[in-house]
């Protein structure tokens, strides 16, 4: 499925990663000049024979079918393939000099949450994310454009069933770390002496029953102030920023 990616460090990063899946860019007003970014995917585009071309800049250019002139800077990308739980989890420990972080989405419905996770995972070197797919944001354009190239640094697996995912984790030797806002260890007690999954679940209901029962053990961030929860990306940030510091 083709995406339209909006976020010019999204679309620089995918030209990077695999200029093959870009179809079409689109420069903004001011082509190249409206910026560095813009100037070195006019560039890479172009060195890879990929289609260029300036946006119409109109406010009712109709874009609905595929192939539509876009109204600012964009490209139209193919989606990344997710690989599976087996080739994300393989010798984890090996792989990671015996520690490192994974993450697992259970079931989050935001795809700017989703976005941002990537985003955190990419810039603090997370080695894989597992995402659920039911009742689940899509990995959209949006996702895309958030994460800001995340997508492109970080492997991840789409699994219709978590259980089995955790299973082949812990085949490979991965503990598994549930989240939530008020029951476990606090995250500054969690030693980081093994390879960790750390599962984040749901921006309304948390984890699972069947997710939070197949954790080895649960944490939180403990509250310092009056108001008492976090967004989940935000959380995510700072579980990655603790786990992931060697």
């Amino acid at each position: 499925m083709s995406l339209r990616l909006k976020n010019p460090h999204s679309i620089l990063a995918t030209l990077e990663a695999r200029p093959q899946d870009v179809t079409q860019v689109f420069l903004p007003p001011g082509g190249p000049q409206a910026g560095p970014t813009w100037e070195r995917i006019a560039q890479l585009a172009r060195s890879r024979k990929i289609p260029v071309a300036n946006a119409s800049g109109g406010k009712s250019q109709n874009r609905s079918e595929e192939g539509g002139r876009a109204q600012s800077g964009e490209a139209v990308v193919q989606e990344k393939s997710g690989i599976t739980a087996e080739e994300l989890f393989a010798k984890a420990p090996e792989r990671a000099g015996g520690k490192g972080l994974w993450l697992a989405l259970d079931c989050l419905q935001d795809p700017h949450n989703v976005g941002a996770i990537f985003r955190a995972a990419a810039f603090f070197g997370v080695q894989g994310i597992m995402v659920t797919q039911e009742r689940s944001a899509p990995i959209s354009g949006t996702v895309y454009d958030v994460a800001t190239g995340g997508l492109e640094c970080v492997p991840f697996t789409l699994q219709t069933n978590l259980q089995r995912g955790f299973e082949v984790a812990k085949e490979n030797g991965l503990w598994i770390l549930g989240t939530s806002e008020h029951n476990g260890d606090d995250i500054a007690s969690i030693t980081r002496d093994r390879p960790w999954l750390l599962v984040l679940g749901n921006e309304e209901k948390g984890m699972r029953r069947l997710t939070e029962e197949s954790c080895d053990l649960h944490c939180k961030i403990a509250a310092k102030g009056k108001v008492t929860s976090l967004n989940v990306s935000v959380a995510a940030g700072i579980f990655i920023s603790r786990l992931s510091t060697f």
